[in-house]
């Protein structure tokens, strides 16, 4: 194995970590809670950008995520936190991608922030293509664009991680 790529993979595997815990909060359609070691830890959904809470197929997505995870044991692989202190990551709840499966569902967007799967894309592509969820509305705004234009309150303003 080359040298340089034995180093990519060490620095990978450093940052990566795999929490277990049960879902105890479902915020919005990209971020909820999980309950490790009697502490609540905030997770973020990473490689999608679901609508907010108060905008259009805001409600709809939240519905969604917590049909898919609340009050599950979700596997959380993450490797970095946002300037919010959330783990960034990919949630499997019941062995399902709830990342990728928010945005076959036409609930999310995939965010070109990370560096997301190609099948991300594609699902996308396929719910764009099959008018599924927010893609029903030919005017549907990316939650980028959206928070830009509102200045509304986070799902979690004044939420504060609790034991459990």
């Amino acid at each position: 194995m080359p040298l340089g790529l034995a180093l990519l993979l060490l620095v990978a595997a450093a940052h990566a970590e795999i929490l277990e815990g049960r879902v105890t909060h479902v915020a919005d359609g990209d971020s909820l809670s999980v309950c490790i070691e009697h502490r609540e830890v905030r997770i973020r959904l990473v490689n999608i950008d679901a609508p907010e809470y108060q905008q259009a197929f805001g409600v709809e997505s939240r519905k969604s995520l917590a049909e898919l995870c609340e009050r599950q044991v979700a596997r959380v692989d993450w490797t970095k936190e946002d300037q919010y202190g959330r783990k960034l990551g990919t949630v499997y709840c019941g062995g399902v991608d709830a990342n990728a499966e928010q945005v076959r569902r036409g609930l999310a967007w995939v965010s070109r922030l990370d560096r997301p799967d190609a099948s991300l894309f594609s699902a996308e592509r396929a719910a764009r293509a099959g008018r599924i969820g927010l893609w029903a509305d030919p005017g549907a705004v990316p939650p980028w664009k959206w928070r830009r234009a509102n200045t509304s309150a986070s799902p979690w303003k004044g939420v504060k991680p609790r034991g459990c």
